[in-house]
C-alpha cells in the first residue's frame, strides 16, 4: 500500500524500504529454514558425472599400461652384451638396438593413444575439459607403468653379476631401458587428446543455429512486396508519390 503526501502542491510517494526487498524479485535469498529441491541444478550433476567419468577413464588406461609394458618387453630389440673377466663391451658397437627399444616403445604408445582416444569418443560422443583430462593422465600413468613393467621383467639391471654369471665370452642381453624418457612418457598422453579433440571437431554434437524472430509489434512482409516501409509499401499507399492514382476524383481533376 502506498500512501502520497502533498508538498508545496507537489505529490511524493515515500520509496521502498532497502530492508524490505521486493516480493518477485528473481535474485532474493531463499527463506531462512528453506531447502533446495533435488535436482535443482542440473549444471552441476553433469558436471559431476563427467568428473565421476573422467576418474574412471583414467583409471582403465593406466590398467591398459600393464598391456603396454608386455608388448615392448616383447617387441623391443635386445642390446647384446660380453665380457672379458675385466671388463663388460657391446659385442656390436655400432648396434641400433639401444635406439630401437626407445622407438619401440613410443610406437607402441602412440597406437595405444589412439585406440584409447576412439573408444573414449564411442563411449561418450562428446568432449570437454574432464574426459581430455582423463585422457592426459591415464596416458601417462599407464606409460609409467610400462616403462616399470619392461625394466622390472626384462634382464637384470645388474650387469657386473650377470657378466660373472654367464662367463667370459658369453653374449647375454642388456636391461631394457628408454634413454628419450620424456618423449617416451608423453607419446601416449599427446596422441590421446589429438585425436579425441579431432574426432570431437569432426564427428561431435553441434550447437543449434540461433533462430531470428521477427521483433513484436513489426509488420510480417509478404514475399515480393517488401517491407512495409521499404519502397514497395510507399508505391502502394493510394495517393502517394511515385503509386497508383486513386479511384475517385479529386481536388482539380475533372
Amino acid at each position: 500500500m502506498i500512501v502520497a503526501a502533498w508538498h508545496d502542491g507537489t505529490v511524493t510517494a515515500p520509496l521502498t524500504p532497502p530492508h524490505q526487498p521486493q516480493p518477485n524479485d528473481p535474485w532474493q535469498a531463499p527463506p531462512s529454514g528453506s531447502h533446495v529441491l533435488p535436482g535443482g541444478n542440473p549444471g552441476a550433476e553433469e558436471r559431476r558425472a563427467e568428473l565421476r567419468q573422467s576418474a574412471v577413464i583414467a583409471a582403465v588406461l593406466t590398467v591398459a599400461g600393464v598391456g603396454l609394458g608386455l608388448l615392448w618387453l616383447w617387441l623391443a630389440p635386445r642390446v647384446p652384451l660380453v665380457s672379458d673377466d675385466t671388463a663388460v663391451f657391446l659385442k656390436n658397437s655400432e648396434g641400433e638396438e639401444a635406439i630401437g627399444a626407445d622407438g619401440t616403445f613410443v610406437l607402441l604408445a602412440l597406437a595405444f593413444g589412439l585406440v584409447s582416444a576412439v573408444a573414449v569418443f564411442l563411449f561418450r560422443r562428446r568432449g570437454g575439459i574432464p574426459l581430455v583430462v582423463g585422457l592426459a593422465l591415464g596416458g601417462l600413468l599407464a606409460s609409467l607403468l610400462a616403462w616399470g613393467i619392461g625394466t622390472w621383467f626384462g634382464p637384470t639391471s645388474d650387469v657386473v653379476a650377470h657378466a660373472k654369471e654367464v662367463g667370459k665370452g658369453v653374449t647375454f642381453d642388456a636391461p631394457l631401458k628408454l634413454h628419450a624418457v620424456g618423449a617416451a612418457m608423453l607419446a601416449w598422453p599427446i596422441a590421446a587428446m589429438i585425436v579425441h579433440l579431432g574426432l570431437t571437431a569432426l564427428f561431435g554434437p553441434r550447437d543449434p543455429e540461433p533462430e531470428w524472430e521477427v521483433p513484436y509489434g513489426a509488420p510480417h512482409a509478404e514475399p515480393g512486396t517488401g517491407s512495409a516501409f521499404g519502397p514497395a509499401g510507399i508505391a502502394d499507399e493510394p495517393g502517394a508519390e511515385g503509386g497508383r492514382p486513386s479511384d475517385g476524383p479529386g481536388p482539380g481533376r475533372p
